[in-house]
């Protein structure tokens, strides 16, 4: 049996290469046991690991066809024998786990991905491929701020210790500031089928409960209470009942006057219109009212809304909220319901928030995702999203910026 040759092929990138080197080889009726092309601006890489049929005495001749029309297109190759064993030891590794290991900033680093890659090796895995899933950048926009980069690292190997792995991950984040998300690479990671989100402070960019408080003069009050409540330390139907309860004697009219300043969240827009071309289901799990649910739902064509009905008599806000309060535990209720009547499993579910209460459904869903959460949230959630908006979503989803256009 033929041992194996890697055939490494390098040079300036142009149309027809590819053909030119097979069709060399397709005239020996070379088998191809490999194949992996890259381009990076106009530089290409092309390498194809090969067995020389065994009525071919001398691979020479092969090696030396493949030689002359490389030369012809300007280009260099390498040729590697591989001995059988190294081979078979290859084979042998394709059962190994997989992880993607997703790196998001403003702008990509060399110190970032030295820092990163320095995790990965420590803990045993090796990075098999390295794609750039956002859009090239214009050089003058590096320098503004605005510009946004995503790079997405496929590893391989056993992780021995996965919550040490996610630490140091998220303390690398915190240190460098960048969102580093590490999922497994697995079937449902470009299945999903249901995204839900948190209403304020996650898809709006305010909680809509202070903005009321500041209406009926007690938004200090409120706002402290939110703020204890977001970061775990009350319990959030005893919070939510003290504060609802503050806003008794509100005017109707309010809801109307906050609802028309509230600021959808960078990002936002296009991560919903992205997934509906994509055939998801939509949901709005939060804690907070459905006046405004049902407004963005309008506004967005969100396909589900669950949220805490304020009771109102004859034009007034009572200080109660009819039916059961929305809390984190019912926000879990609610994914893992939809999902099943929708006919999708737990894995095929994304879920973002940014506070504790979000916790139980992040911790359920397939994909659970903190978004600019208090540190008790991001310490908690399997992911989290700090630095981009939340279109950065799509990144963690595996698709690439041309995919989202």
């Amino acid at each position: 049996m033929k041992q194996p040759i890697l055939v490494s092929i390098t040079g300036v990138d142009k149309p027809g290469i590819t053909a030119a080197i097979t069709k060399v080889l397709a005239e020996y009726n070379v088998h191809i046991l490999d194949i992996g092309q890259s381009v990076i601006h106009d530089a290409l890489s092309l390498g194809m690991l090969i067995q020389i049929p065994e009525n071919i005495s001398d691979g020479n001749i092969i090696k030396d066809a493949v030689q002359k029309t490389v030369d012809e297109l300007n280009m260099q190759v390498r040729f590697v024998n591989i001995p059988q064993e190294s081979y078979e030891h290859w084979v042998g590794q394709q059962g190994k786990r997989r992880h993607i290991v997703t790196l998001l900033a403003k702008r990509i680093t060399a110190h970032q991905i030295s820092r990163l890659s320095r995790i990965v090796v420590d803990n045993g895995l090796n990075i098999d491929k390295i794609i750039r899933l956002s859009g090239r950048v214009p050089l003058n926009e590096l320098s503004n701020g605005n510009s946004k980069s995503c790079v997405e690292f496929s590893l391989s190997g056993p992780v021995s210790d996965l919550t040490a792995l996610r630490r140091q991950f998220l303390e690398l984040a915190n240190e460098i500031d960048v969102d580093i998300a590490y999922q497994e690479n697995n079937v449902y990671r470009r299945n999903r089928r249901l995204i839900a989100f948190d209403m304020d402070s996650t898809l709006i960019q305010a909680e809509v409960i202070d903005e009321l408080a500041k209406r009926a003069g007690v938004g200090k009050q409120v706002a402290e209470i939110t703020e204890r409540s977001m970061r775990g330390e009350l319990d959030f139907k005893q919070s939510f009942t003290e504060r609802v309860a503050l806003l008794k004697g509100l005017p109707e009219t309010a809801l109307a006057e906050v609802a028309v300043t509230l600021m959808l969240t960078e990002g936002a827009e296009k991560l919903i219109s992205t997934v509906k071309k994509l055939g998801y289901k939509t949901a709005i799990l939060s804690g907070g009212f459905t006046y405004f649910g049902r407004m963005l739902q309008k506004k967005l064509g969100i396909d589900y809304v669950f949220a805490n009905e304020l009771d109102i008599e004859n034009g007034i806000v009572t200080g109660r909220v009819s039916g059961e309060i929305v809390d984190g535990a019912k926000k879990a209720f609610l994914l893992e319901k939809i999902a099943q009547n929708e006919g999708f499993s737990l894995e095929q579910t994304i879920a973002v928030g940014d506070g504790a209460n979000d916790l139980p459904m992040l911790s359920i869903a397939g994909l659970g995702i903190a978004f600019r959460a208090k540190p008790i949230v991001k310490a908690s959630a399997k992911q989290s999203l700090n630095v981009l908006g939340l279109d950065g979503v799509l990144y963690l989803m595996g698709l690439s910026e041309r995919e989202t256009k």
